[in-house]
């Protein structure tokens, strides 16, 4: 062979191999670090995310009849149950709510790359796994957990995560019920030592479009040591045995309060995609006006 050929085919190996590195270290750097221990800002829909149980509250949520059948007829106080008391969040519920979370990378330990982002989050002590390396969502028929099954990629500095598995609960603590039918996109958007979070929950059972919400965390300087939450069950409420708290269709007394509270129709808090749109506003003035007169 030529020694000319066998100089540039090693040269030609080389740019190669340089090229690589650099991408690779492209892809690398144009990661935002996520690592670090959040903590939750409430300046944002504080009275939905604590405590969040206000009956009557459906503002927002583009339900359907079904949920707000199932919403109308549920009672707070279910969650006193002993068999109630320590059941999590599922992974679209428990960002609203009171929340430190522990964020941290796996890494393949001879290339360096992702394999996963881990998180704790304080509340119930979940644990969830964020796949980076591509593998797919498991089929229908695999168990839902509450922090269900995610993937993740990274589109410029955003973090975008696709959760499926995941189990039903609730959107809010005031009855509004999600289905393990439920998917969720999220986005991890990080502004110096603020984190923005993204939700859009699916759910064609309680749903009519997506759900957005989102939420704001603050790095923590200081590391938290009170990350137990050892939850445990207590007769907080004396009752029956077996009795369930719920009211029966239409016999819910405190549907209204919220409605009373704020000075609006009970139409207008009842949720449904029409109600959270700009194009509603002239609707609910005159809904308004009506019951004033």
């Amino acid at each position: 062979m030529n020694p000319r050929n066998i100089s540039f085919a090693s040269s030609a190996m080389l740019i190669g191999a340089a090229l690589i590195v650099l991408s690779a270290s492209v892809n690398a750097f144009a990661q935002m670090e996520l690592s670090g221990e959040w903590a939750g800002k409430y300046h944002e829909d504080q009275t939905d995310r604590i405590p969040g149980d206000v009956q009557g509250d459906f503002t927002g949520v583009p339900m359907n009849d079904a949920a707000r059948r199932y919403a109308e007829s549920f009672d707070v106080t279910r969650v006193a149950l002993l068999e109630h008391q320590c059941q999590p969040y599922n992974a679209p519920h428990i960002y609203r709510g009171p929340l430190q979370f522990r964020i941290w990378e796996e890494k393949d330990p001879a290339t360096q790359e992702i394999i996963a982002y881990k998180e704790y989050l304080g509340t119930y002590m979940q644990y969830r796994t964020i796949w980076m390396d591509g593998r797919p969502h498991p089929p229908e028929y695999a168990p839902h957990t509450f922090m269900g099954f995610s993937t993740g990629q990274w589109n410029g500095d955003i973090l975008t995560v696709t959760t499926t598995h995941i189990k039903k609960e609730f959107y809010r603590r005031s009855g509004i019920p999600s289905s393990d039918l439920t998917t969720m996109l999220e986005y991890y958007i990080r502004h110096g030592n603020l984190l923005s979070h993204v939700i859009i929950a699916t759910d064609p059972v309680y749903l009519t479009e997506p759900y957005v919400n989102s939420q704001e965390f603050v790095l923590m300087d200081r590391g938290n040591q009170n990350w137990l939450y050892n939850c445990e069950y207590a007769m907080e409420v004396p009752k029956p045995k077996n009795q369930v708290p719920h009211y029966l269709p239409g016999k819910n007394p405190f549907l209204k309060d919220f409605s009373n509270k704020c000075g609006l129709p009970s139409e207008a808090v009842g949720g449904g995609a029409a109600t959270t749109y700009p194009e509603y506003i002239p609707k609910l003035d005159e809904t308004t006006r009506k019951q004033s007169r």
